[in-house]
């Protein structure tokens, strides 16, 4: 098997999970290109099973990230690569838990989710400076997330 100059084999399952089948890989703005391609797996598992299971997929999601950055940073000797996207896709899941199966709520879901994961407030930051290893390239995401989640309740209010 071939092997990256940053030593870690291209399609090993880490890989493949951390940049979310290669999202991640893609040029500029990788965390936009993780969030993009988290929306049609939940829209087709809110379709499925609704909320809950959107939930259960964004915490499965989260576990299976947290493993899979934490091979990959062991392996690249980065702290937060930044074509490790998987932490987007569950951020983003999170936050569309609340959404609706509507193109302008996950629209909405995506921008909020964005804002959040880009602006960083506090407790987000702090997370992202201080927590290192798998488990700090996940939580940022999954905090990011509760913020977009508490925003997408008041979008979904003030929605005529």
């Amino acid at each position: 098997m071939p092997y990256r100059r940053d030593g870690i084999a291209p399609f090993h399952p880490a890989v493949i999970a951390a940049t979310w089948f290669g999202a991640g890989l893609l040029p500029r703005a990788p965390g936009t290109w993780g969030s993009l391609a988290a929306l049609p797996f939940a829209w087709g598992l809110a379709a499925l099973g609704g909320p809950a299971l959107l939930l259960a997929a964004a915490t499965a999601c989260f576990l299976v990230g947290w493993w899979a950055s934490a091979v990959y940073v062991a392996r690249t000797a980065a702290e937060d690569p930044g074509e490790i996207v998987i932490d987007e896709v569950a951020g983003q899941w999170l936050v569309l838990c609340a959404a609706p199966l509507d193109p302008l709520a996950y629209l909405a879901g995506f921008a909020l989710f964005r804002l959040f994961d880009v602006w960083k407030p506090w407790p987000v930051r702090w997370a992202d400076d201080r927590i290192g290893g798998g488990l700090g390239v996940m939580l940022d995401d999954i905090l990011a997330g509760l913020y977009g989640l508490a925003g997408m309740a008041v979008f979904l209010a003030v929605r005529p």
